[in-house]
């Protein structure tokens, strides 16, 4: 039986500011972030088993982003630790993200990545995340 892939969208917003940077992007600013994730496997066969002809149930990873992804960046601000006056923003405010990289569309990507690796495991495996910052411009991940 072959691979296949199945994905799943999801949308969330948030701000950021980039430490150092030399563009616009220094400023706070928002996004309205879209998120594909891509899970790789083979459609279970097991008689009985009640997601047979599924690699996973979109359902179920629907529960996996919304739980570690975006119930945490949905309307968020993300700073980098270090960032000036960040400790007293995230003191002043709700729902701001600390983090110890620079939250660019690269960083985030790896980052979610990260934690959906430890959570997507055998026999399906993550395969993908890609992220959309803007319409036009986004990063991927791939194993």
């Amino acid at each position: 039986m072959a691979n296949l892939r199945i994905t799943k969208e999801f949308r969330f917003e948030g701000a950021h500011a980039l430490l150092d940077y030399d563009g616009k992007c220094r400023h706070i600013h928002g996004h309205s972030y879209r998120l594909m994730i891509t899970v790789e496997g083979v459609p279970s066969l097991r008689e009985g088993d009640p997601k047979i002809g599924m690699i996973m149930d979109f359902g179920d990873l629907k529960d996996v982003v919304e739980t570690h992804i975006v119930k945490h960046f949905d309307h968020a601000l993300l700073l980098r630790r270090n960032a000036p006056l960040a400790e007293e923003i995230s003191g002043a405010y709700q729902n701001v993200l600390l983090l110890d990289f620079q939250p660019t569309c690269e960083q985030l990507t790896l980052h979610f990545a990260d934690i959906l690796k430890k959570i997507i495991t055998l026999p399906n495996s993550l395969y993908s995340v890609r992220l959309y910052e803007t319409p036009t411009s986004w990063c991927e991940w791939t194993k």
